[in-house]
């Protein structure tokens, strides 16, 4: 099993910063609102959090005697760092690997395809 390193989200840390980006700052108990039927229960989601605060990745303000939490890192700092490792680690690297199994699979259509070709195409001039 390959080992998460710490500037990387674990899959309970991702659901929970897709929750901060969204709807945050938050209390713990509103976070544990937000998630789907059945929730993690209310010291999961406060573990998580503390994680999340040891790596860096959120932070708190005392409001009204109870702590909010925020997302410190944004977004699409973990999407193009999330991406890369996931091309690195399923495709040996190679994007053009991801691209052709979108195609092989039939994920991505003809004309999305153009589009893709005609942004290269703009960001070579």
């Amino acid at each position: 099993m390959r080992k998460i390193s710490k500037d990387q989200l674990t899959p309970k840390e991702e659901e929970l910063m897709q929750l901060l980006w969204e709807h945050g700052p938050l209390p713990i108990s509103r976070l544990v609102e937000l998630y789907p039927e059945p929730r993690p229960h209310f010291n999961t989601v406060s573990t998580v959090v503390r994680r999340l605060e040891a790596k860096g990745f959120v932070e708190h303000n005392e409001t009204g005697g109870s702590f909010h939490y925020f997302a410190k890192v944004e977004k699409e700092y973990f999407r193009s760092r999330s991406l890369g490792n996931f091309i690195k680690n399923y495709f040996s690297g190679s994007y053009y690997g991801a691209v052709s199994a979108l195609v092989a699979e039939e994920k991505i259509s003809k004309e999305e395809l153009k589009e893709l070709l005609r942004l290269v195409e703009q960001k070579g001039k």
